[in-house]
């Protein structure tokens, strides 16, 4: 990552439009590579849709959007290949066991070796021992685990988290991490949080967002946080129109 040519995340001019909803409005700025990015903001604020479109789910309706230098417009597939998503909605087969799971996720990405890698991601996240086991029976930390492997089964650059906190207990939390930090080195990370000490206290860059729009970003060498945590309480107060 440090010596690749682009940006992790380029954004111009970005805008998403439900009917005559603006989701995300004219949103432009740039993520370098390397850079965990926190998102804030009140519900409603355009973060998540902000994040679909990250992770190709979702298009632009104008303005241009890149990961590491390709147009998710244009190309979404080859994007793909550089995105790993964890979200608090798992996007596993709870029919499935874990090794099976991750075995699928191995053959849709083409991976070659594909059961090593699986085994090595099962060792990662300290689930070898429930691989034969389906995912229903899996606690929610658990599932956070075998979501974390799902994500980085394909070794990719950009890492996108929306709400990965959402109902974990404390040592759950802890385990999440610990993985996190074990990964973190060569890849950019975006996440989308409404626990603002948490998420300040993990990123590089931080992002607020109130009815679609850019209220502040910089690196977080630039921000003072008690500043930060003011001009988050209002933008929480905004709410949306």
């Amino acid at each position: 990552m440090e010596d690749a040519p682009h940006a992790a995340i380029e954004l111009s001019h970005v805008s998403k439009v439900f009917g005559q909803r603006k989701a995300v409005d004219d949103l432009s700025l740039t993520v370098p590579a390397g850079a965990f990015l926190s998102i804030f903001g009140p519900n409603g604020a355009g973060k998540t849709t902000l994040l679909r479109m990250l992770a190709t789910l979702s298009r632009p309706t104008r303005g241009r959007a890149s990961l590491s230098g390709i147009d998710l417009k244009d190309d979404p597939d080859a994007a793909r290949e550089h995105i790993g998503l964890i979200s608090h909605n798992s996007m596993l087969y709870g029919d499935l066991t874990a090794e099976e799971n991750l075995l699928l996720a191995a053959r849709l990405y083409g991976i070659v070796n594909a059961q090593e890698r699986v085994d090595e991601m099962l060792e990662a996240v300290e689930l070898s021992h429930r691989r034969l086991d389906t995912v229903r029976t899996f606690s929610r930390g658990m599932t956070q685990r075998l979501c974390i492997a799902r994500a980085l089964l394909h070794d990719p650059d950009v890492v996108l988290l929306d709400e990965p906190y959402s109902g974990l207990d404390p040592h759950a939390m802890e385990i999440f991490d610990s993985l996190i930090e074990q990964v973190r080195s060569g890849r950019t990370f975006v996440m989308v949080s409404h626990d603002l000490r948490k998420g300040f206290g993990v990123c590089t860059h931080a992002l607020v967002m109130a009815k679609g729009r850019k209220v502040a970003y910089a690196p977080k060498e630039d921000i003072d946080f008690q500043a930060f945590e003011e001009l988050y309480k209002k933008t929480v107060g905004m709410g949306v129109s």
